[in-house]
């Protein structure tokens, strides 16, 4: 009865949403797709999950049993950074990084600022209605919300998760990982272009469909 229980087993089973492939999932949760096909394997021998041209569980009651136990667990063994990247997988609302986080994710990890393991904000783009689902999601793994960056010390622990409020939301994926356009990306690198600079021309170098101008902080040029 608890076999399949292991943390892979447990992070596949809450990372499913209804039609994944094992590649999807596994893109969600970085991780390896030997990792997790081997997983998918076992919750399916134990009747948790069901392969119909794609990946169901087959009773919400036990997902949520088990998103009560994870987030039992964070009250003694706090998320990591890398970890805090994973969890808004686990919850039931659409989300997209943005603003330093879509810089992050659009440049594959290449560019990160403003940020150290002592004081790490993500920056998630939520639609209106999910607001406060997701500051009760969070609030059970123990990381505080805002609309705004916090200073460090008006909390405990190194996470905060600032949410921007949406009334559409359209993600673009990016290795796993939900982001805003990189259009918007872009602008919002613009905008700050002091701090962005190198990312910008970074993204240059990365995606050749773009022709940036990264000498002015305002550009003519069209992007996508």
């Amino acid at each position: 009865m608890y076999g399949p229980f292991d943390e892979t087993a447990v992070r596949v089973l809450l990372a499913v949403n209804p039609g994944d492939s094992i590649r999807t999932v596994a893109q969600h949760l970085h991780t390896p797709y030997e990792t997790v096909r081997q997983a998918v394997n076992q919750l399916e021998d134990a009747g948790y999950l069901r392969y119909d041209d794609g990946l169901f569980v087959t009773d919400d009651r036990v997902r949520k049993a088990t998103r009560d136990l994870l987030a039992t667990s964070a009250a003694v063994n706090p998320p990591s950074i890398e970890e805090a990247y994973v969890l808004p997988q686990f919850g039931d609302w659409p989300f997209a990084f943005t603003q330093v986080d879509a810089v992050y994710v659009w440049t594959q990890g290449g560019y990160q600022v403003g940020r150290e393991p002592g004081d790490y904000p993500l920056f998630l783009a939520v639609l209106e209605k999910d607001i406060d689902a997701w500051q009760r999601f969070f609030e059970r793994f123990g990381i505080p919300t805002g609309f705004e960056r916090q200073p460090e010390e008006s909390f405990e622990g190194p996470l905060q998760v600032v949410l921007n409020e949406r009334s559409m939301l359209n993600p673009d994926h990016v290795e796993g990982y939900p982001v805003i356009s990189r259009r918007e990306t872009i602008e919002f690198m613009r905008k700050h272009y002091a701090t962005f600079q190198s990312a910008l021309a970074m993204l240059d170098r990365m995606y050749d469909d773009l022709d940036l101008d990264v000498s002015y902080r305002e550009s003519e040029r069209e992007c996508s």
